[in-house]
């Protein structure tokens, strides 16, 4: 079973040193909720922390270095105390896009998978009157998906490599993510108050 070296506190702090963007901030605590619905919703319910703080430091690097996404984290999350597997999946996340570090573990499969989703699920929600994935659906978002306009920062070639590295369809990994987005979507919300 894989632990993490920080608490859940520590991670967040350690995020803050590098992260001020409120929209860096709610995607790394989106992530982290999504990354913990899954843990459970997969048979890793023990290692649901884990799973909870590689989602929140994944980006810890982007916000100040884009240039060096991933090349970066290394180091920034060793001098915070980050052991070397927790290293490994925040940075298998960018395999092929900026470094080659590939994602090996099924957490790592996930994390690589449902980082670009959240995104363009967040973008589709932001359009809808409630402003919210909880009325969201499957059929709207794949929509949504095909229309390589919209949000077209979020990459469709790596949510397709994501769902086929997990042996999964798109419309399965689509659902699971919009469900995972419910779980976390309030209490994202209360965390991110402080920043309106």
């Amino acid at each position: 079973m894989r632990t993490s070296n920080l608490t859940r506190e520590q991670a967040l702090e350690l995020l803050k040193q590098y992260n001020k963007e409120p929209f860096h901030i709610q995607h790394a605590l989106t992530v982290e909720g999504v990354m913990r619905w899954y843990a459970k919703e997969l048979g890793y319910a023990e290692e649901e922390e884990y799973w909870g703080i590689t989602g929140l430091l994944h980006d810890i690097d982007f916000e100040l270095y884009p240039e060096q996404h991933c090349l970066k984290a290394p180091e920034l999350l060793k001098e915070g105390g980050v052991g070397d597997d927790m290293i490994h999946s925040v940075c298998s996340h960018g395999y092929e896009i900026c470094c080659n570090v590939e994602p090996e573990e099924e957490m790592e499969k996930v994390l690589f998978a449902a980082d670009e989703l959240t995104g363009l699920i967040w973008s589709a929600a932001l359009m809808r009157p409630s402003k919210s994935v909880m009325d969201m659906e499957v059929k709207s978002l794949k929509k949504k998906f095909k229309d390589k306009r919209f949000a077209a920062g979020c990459s469709r070639d790596v949510i397709t490599k994501g769902a086929e590295r997990l042996g999964w369809e798109l419309n399965e990994l689509f659902e699971k993510t919009i469900l995972a987005m419910r779980s976390c979507e309030a209490s994202v919300a209360e965390a991110m108050k402080e920043y309106l």
